[in-house]
């Protein structure tokens, strides 16, 4: 699909380029064809007007470039005198011909293309005056300007082939992105949620067992709750994130008090982190207030202390601190020690089912979380980022401020 786009994309460009270079290349040859034509046909004006004797060895007239000759008939065409410099003029036969074929024409300047010449024609009542001018030098220009505007087209085509194919590969690099990502998504999900109903199937069948005594079948029915529990939470999760990407998610951003959101967020994991035998500091600035969705930033504080609790070495501390950047932003951090996390992690953690412990499913975590949270945070203009540093791990958020 992606090479289809790229060569769709190449050929596109290259039908305009190949068009406009066309447009380009024909007026130029079109407007110099017809002023190297007017400049002929000035020059036969001049000289069937001016009382200086054509081919005079001195004469510099501008105007007199190009060879010629003139010829002055009768009333029934019969040659009477000629004149220039620039032919052999003693075959009577030829220059009679030449009178025969411009008498014959109703156009007065016109072409006689075998002899490559052009004539201008005057009548008068004794007779006719004939201007011929030499038509060769006129088709080499445009002969020699054709050669170069096909050398030019071509090696310009070329240029803008490289080009095209250039920008093909920058232009389809996002939906290249964007479909791997969505490739590994879909078989990530599929690998997620074979476990759970690998583990749900395995379980109905031993239930049908007839051997089944009812203490197995509690177990075997708790082990399918359990599981569909557990692919609940994965499938509510997923479809956050289809919602955040799609943004089918009209996010009502209000002004709301930042500072007792996340006094609020605490208090239901007060508990789990007591539980878990950690301790949880608060560092919290008061009366910070940001323009956003109350639901979306509570559900991203909880993402970072569930994921806090999750990864601390039992018996440390957990840091929480809100505190204003500037005038114009806030921040919101939360540290713990555990695992350090290696510099190649800490670019991949907000990817979807990224795990920097792959045994992580163990404990219901599927690597979903810290993506919804950056999606939160993108879609309120913020900006997410995680550290690691002397054993600390620290997830951050900054928003923009009221």
């Amino acid at each position: 699909m992606l090479k289809r786009l790229r060569i769709k994309f190449v050929c596109i460009n290259m039908t305009i380029v190949t068009a406009m270079l066309c447009v380009i290349f024909g007026m130029i040859l079109h407007f110099t064809k017809d002023n190297l034509e007017i400049q002929s046909i000035q020059m036969m004006h001049t000289i069937a007007t001016t009382s200086v004797k054509p081919g005079r060895p001195n004469d510099h007239s501008p105007e007199t470039k190009l060879p010629f000759f003139t010829l002055q008939t009768g009333q029934k065409n019969e040659l009477i005198s000629t004149g220039g410099g620039f032919y052999d003029l003693s075959d009577d036969i030829f220059l009679q011909e030449l009178i025969d074929i411009t008498s014959a024409s109703d156009e007065h300047i016109g072409t006689i293309d075998e002899y490559n010449l052009r004539y201008l024609r005057i009548d008068t009542p004794f007779g006719k005056n004939l201007v011929f001018a030499d038509m060769t030098s006129e088709i080499n220009t445009v002969n020699s300007l054709i050669k170069s505007c096909l050398l030019i087209g071509f090696l310009s085509f070329l240029a803008f082939l490289v080009i095209s194919l250039l920008l093909a590969r920058w232009a389809v690099k996002p939906v290249d992105k964007a479909w791997t990502q969505q490739k590994q998504f879909v078989a990530d999900a599929s690998h997620e949620l074979k476990t759970p109903l690998t583990v749900i199937m395995t379980n109905a069948e031993m239930l049908q067992v007839p051997e089944c005594n009812k203490a197995d079948k509690e177990k075997f029915s708790s082990s399918i709750l359990t599981m569909s529990h557990q692919m609940r939470g994965l499938v509510e999760s997923l479809l956050e994130l289809a919602r955040i990407d799609n943004n089918s998610i009209k996010i009502a951003l209000a002004p709301i008090d930042f500072s007792r959101l996340v006094y609020e967020a605490i208090l239901p994991f007060e508990a789990v982190f007591f539980e878990k035998e950690l301790t949880l500091n608060t560092i919290i600035t008061d009366n910070i207030k940001i323009n956003a969705s109350e639901s979306h930033i509570r559900q991203l504080i909880e993402i970072f202390l569930d994921n806090a609790q999750k990864y601390s070495f039992t018996g440390t501390d957990v840091t929480l601190s809100l505190k204003r950047i500037g005038k114009k932003h806030c921040k919101l951090s939360v540290n713990n020690v555990g695992e350090p996390i290696s510099k190649e992690d800490l670019k991949n953690i907000f990817k979807r089912f990224y795990r920097v412990d792959k045994a992580r499913s163990m404990n219901h975590s599927y690597g979903l979380g810290l993506s919804i949270a950056e999606g939160i945070a993108h879609n309120h203009h913020g900006k997410i980022w995680a550290e690691s540093a002397n054993g600390i791990n620290t997830f951050s958020v900054q928003f923009p401020i009221l």
